[in-house]
């Protein structure tokens, strides 16, 4: 193989992460579409505004915490420090049901609050827009669960990244995602 085609081959992006990026954005759209409708239904009479609940803040700390143990776990992975990266990949993995089980708590308290997905205002779009994004968390976490049983499984023949770099990416963008709909309705809602 010429050097000219080892350089275009390292310049390509790999399938896998090509078709995360794909995902990520449509992804993107779906929830710009949902705050953006939120925003043009908020200006309806009738509208009822929402407190969120302070367990929230605090799952959002724990979910920053998993976005930075995931990078770690990836920069293990690279270095090969396998039970590093198991340890790291394990805790990622309990800092991300964490942040399901604050949720829960989180809504519940709202439910308290009389919020319900049947009443009017901001409380039938936190419904839907907070469990679209729970939705995501639990699709990373079965990855998260899928990585961590691999990394368990046997020997690593081919120290490919690209797996542990897609999930890391995802579980980076759910919490980007978090961030974002958490200030949206701290500031907005």
């Amino acid at each position: 193989m010429s050097t000219v085609s080892i350089e275009r081959q390292r310049k390509k992006i790999h399938p896998h992460k090509f078709t995360m990026w794909v995902a990520i954005g449509s992804m993107v759209m779906m929830f710009a579409g949902l705050t953006s409708a939120f925003i043009v239904k908020s200006n309806q009479a009738g509208w009822k505004t929402i407190n969120i609940p302070g367990v929230f803040w605090i799952s959002t700390a724990v979910i920053i915490a998993s976005s930075i143990t995931v990078q770690m776990a990836l920069r293990s992975f690279k270095q090969r420090e396998m039970n590093q990266y198991r340890f790291l990949t394990g805790l990622t993995l309990v800092l991300g049901a964490a942040f399901v089980v604050l949720q829960w708590i989180g809504f519940q308290q709202l439910w308290e609050q009389k919020i319900t997905f049947r009443g009017s205002g901001a409380g039938q779009f936190l419904y839907v827009i907070f469990g679209l994004h729970a939705v995501h968390v639990l699709g990373g976490i079965i990855a998260l669960i899928i990585m961590f049983i691999k990394a368990f499984a046997g020997k690593v023949k081919l120290y490919s990244s690209v797996p542990v770099e897609v999930m890391a990416t995802y579980w980076h963008f759910v919490d980007i995602l978090w961030l974002y709909l958490l200030i949206f309705f701290l500031i907005i809602g």
